[in-house]
C-alpha cells in the first residue's frame, strides 16, 4: 500500500511520523513499523516521539474549546464528547491522585486506551497546565519508547 511511498528514506520517515500521530496506534505502532521499514533505531525512535508528540499541545490547549463547539452542532456529537470525558475522567483518577507522576505512568504504560493522546485530553479535562502536563507526556513518551523498544527487539530476535 505505502510501497511507493516508502521506498526513500524521507518517505520512511515520513510514514513513521504520520503513523505515530494517529491515535490509539501511536508511538506503538509507528516505532516498530519504522524499524520493520530499515529506518536506524535512532532515526526510527525521533519521527515516532516527533509524530506522537507533534498533537499534544494542541489537545492540551484547544479541546476543551473544541468539545464544547461539537456539542453546540447535534446531540450525536454531544454524546460523543461526553464519552470521551468520561473515559478522561475515569483514566484520570491515578493523575488525579499522583498529578505529574500519574500523567507520566499513564501515558508510558503502551497499554490500549494509554498514550499521548489520553494523556493530553486528560491533562485537558483535570486542568492541568501545559507547563505541567508536557514534560509529564514527554517523559512517559520516553517510559513508553523503552518498553516498545525492548518488545520489538525481542519480537525481532525471536525470529
Amino acid at each position: 500500500m505505502l510501497e511507493w511511498f516508502t521506498r526513500t528514506v524521507l518517505g520512511r520517515m515520513t510514514a513513521t511520523f504520520a503513523i505515530s500521530m494517529v491515535p490509539v496506534v501511536e508511538l506503538r505502532g509507528g516505532l516498530p513499523y519504522g524499524i520493520a521499514l530499515g529506518l536506524p533505531y535512532p532515526v526510527a525512535l525521533a519521527c515516532a516521539l516527533a509524530g506522537n508528540f507533534l498533537p499534544v499541545p494542541f489537545i492540551i490547549i484547544y479541546i476543551k474549546r473544541i468539545f464544547a463547539w461539537l456539542r453546540k452542532k447535534n446531540d450525536r456529537f454531544d454524546r460523543i464528547v461526553t464519552a470521551l470525558e468520561t473515559k478522561a475522567h475515569l483514566k484520570g483518577r491515578v493523575v488525579t491522585k499522583y498529578r505529574f507522576i500519574g500523567l507520566v505512568i499513564l501515558v508510558g504504560i503502551p497499554l490500549p486506551g494509554t498514550g499521548a493522546w489520553t494523556g493530553a485530553l486528560v491533562a485537558a479535562i483535570l486542568d492541568m497546565r501545559a507547563r505541567q502536563a508536557i514534560p509529564a507526556i514527554l517523559l512517559g513518551l520516553l517510559m513508553a519508547a523503552a518498553i516498545i523498544t525492548a518488545a520489538t527487539f525481542g519480537i525481532i530476535r525471536l525470529f
